[in-house]
């Protein structure tokens, strides 16, 4: 049998080169493979770079807007005040020329009055009317409290301190005397 084997091995062509070559182009494909997928990993990571990069500066221009907001926010009211602010400046300017009482006090008023128009209609801004009003603790803040046996339910008697809101939000409320049934 053992040349029966011989034989068979004699007849099956051996070629070691074949398969040295197949395993060369394997190597060929496989680092042709690798170099491809080397660039789409560098071209991935320089994507996701520059997408870093892309949000920080974007989170840079937010932060600066809402710094510039917030700096700017009063502009607006603060330029709708001017007028009024340059008014008072004439009112003190026309007192010391004139040393009347009356036309300073009217003058004054004036300007409280364009001041609060201001605020009122540009703003939101209005008083919280409390004399003689119900005593309501989200408005007002007691300052002191009277008993009077006309009363039937508590209401302000005085009012020390204006309050007011702004588009409807209590900014300070009201300082008041409040009156209350007495009781028996």
């Amino acid at each position: 049998m053992a040349e029966s084997e011989e034989v068979l091995k004699e007849d099956i062509p051996v070629n070691d080169n074949a398969d040295a070559v197949d395993a060369k182009d394997d190597v060929a494909v496989l680092a042709d493979k690798v170099a491809e997928l080397e660039g789409i990993i560098a071209t991935m990571k320089e994507d996701e770079l520059r997408r870093a990069a892309d949000t920080e500066n974007y989170k840079r221009r937010l932060r600066l807007d809402k710094e510039n907001a917030v700096k700017y926010a009063n502009e607006q009211l603060i330029s709708d005040l001017l007028t009024p602010i340059d008014n008072f400046a004439r009112a003190i300017e026309a007192a010391d020329k004139s040393q009347d009482f009356e036309s300073m006090k009217t003058g004054v008023i004036m300007v409280q009055d364009q001041l609060l128009s201001v605020l009122r209609e540009r703003w939101g801004l209005e008083a919280i009317d409390a004399k003689d009003k119900d005593f309501d603790p989200n408005e007002m803040e007691a300052y002191s409290v009277i008993e009077d046996e006309n009363l039937k339910t508590e209401k302000v008697v005085q009012e020390f301190i204006k309050g007011w809101k702004l588009n409807g939000k209590v900014l300070r409320t009201a300082k008041v005397l409040v009156g209350k049934p007495k009781e028996n």
